[in-house]
């Protein structure tokens, strides 16, 4: 069987809509969005929750997929009130922050409780939205209201409730 030259061929089907529940379709939600981005060229993902740790950053799959969404022109939002988690258990997702530094955005909120920070994917096109990390629960889709509400919100930590984090390297004397 012929390997194809395209990593993402025969994976078109739409990204799901609707609610979902549990850790495992979260995920499979992450890694699909991801995918997605990679093929059909996304010019910018906000990636936003607390610490990260149930994400599956750090997963081949979802480091190849954003290796090919990479080049110059796009954008890669992250928001977290902190980044010990991903440091921990993201070591490809890291190493791809550090190479792709020009095109990666990092901000903080270390005062905000936990709780409060959105934990989501924003796109142009699709949104997901957790409304419970804790039992996974929560919604995805690419109606225009959902994709404008989280796009605000998300705009608005971004802005005026973070600060840079999670520099790429860090310098020293």
């Amino acid at each position: 069987m012929p390997v194809s030259p395209n990593l993402y061929e025969g994976l078109e089907a739409p990204l799901p809509q609707g609610r979902f529940s549990g850790r495992t379709q979260f995920q499979q939600r992450v890694r699909d969005a991801f995918a997605t981005a990679a093929r059909e060229g996304w010019r910018e993902i906000t990636i936003s929750d607390a610490n990260f740790h149930d994400w599956p950053l750090g997963e081949r799959a979802v480091a190849d997929a954003l290796q090919a969404w990479s080049r110059t022109g796009r954008r890669f939002n992250v928001l977290a009130r902190s980044y010990d988690e991903v440091v921990r258990r993201h070591a490809r997702f890291v190493s791809w922050r550090r190479t792709w530094d020009h095109i990666v955005t990092c901000r903080a909120c270390a005062a905000a409780d936990p709780l409060d920070i959105p934990s989501a994917i924003w796109s142009p096109g699709w949104t997901l939205q957790r409304w419970d990390p804790e039992r996974c629960t929560g919604i995805s889709g690419s109606e225009p209201e959902r994709r404008v509400l989280l796009g605000e919100a998300l705009c608005g930590w971004l802005r005026n409730k973070s600060a840079p984090g999670f520099p790429a390297s860090t310098l020293g004397l």
